[in-house]
């Protein structure tokens, strides 16, 4: 029995492709997995929330613009990779509050840190209790705003970045 091999090109190719050989389509990326969309969110979380605190460390105000780009970060990456499952927009915008306060209390433990003249882990670590006790008297209603927008924008963030 013979098999019948395809025509051979006649610019002397032998590899060259066929007539109507199509290239494989690239792999997409994972999506719609919860669990992975959950386990980026936090990490995004812990990220922006010491970029955050280093800002407000270093500027010694809190920026409204840096509390909307962690919701956003937050939000995007858990809708992108956990897909559009309806729980992910709600778990993001909680993550983007932990990680808006996280970056509030980094932010207080830099700056007293800096006074104290001990390092920042020492500080965080050793001194937490006066590190939040820091936070409850400074915190005004700008503060609960920063808090809210950051968990806003997660929650639409995750939405858009499901669609």
């Amino acid at each position: 029995m013979t098999q019948s091999l395809p025509p051979q090109p006649t610019d002397g190719n032998p590899f060259a492709q066929q007539p109507g050989a199509v290239p494989p389509a690239p792999v997409a990326p994972p999506r719609g997995n919860v669990v992975l969309g959950v386990v980026a969110a936090v990490v995004v979380a812990l990220l922006t929330a010491g970029v955050y605190g280093a800002i407000v460390g270093a500027t010694e105000y809190e920026i409204g613009y840096a509390a909307v780009g962690v919701g956003f970060l937050v939000g995007f990456a858990t809708g992108r990779i956990g897909g559009s499952n309806p729980v992910l927009p709600v778990i993001s915008a909680v993550l983007s509050l932990g990680a808006v306060y996280l970056g509030q209390l980094i932010g207080i433990a830099v700056l007293g840190a800096e006074l104290a003249g001990i390092s920042f882990t020492e500080m965080f670590i050793d001194h937490f209790d006066l590190i939040t006790e820091g936070w409850k008297e400074t915190a005004d209603a700008m503060t609960f705003l920063f808090l809210a927008i950051g968990a806003f924008v997660a929650f639409s963030g995750a939405k858009k970045a499901a669609a």
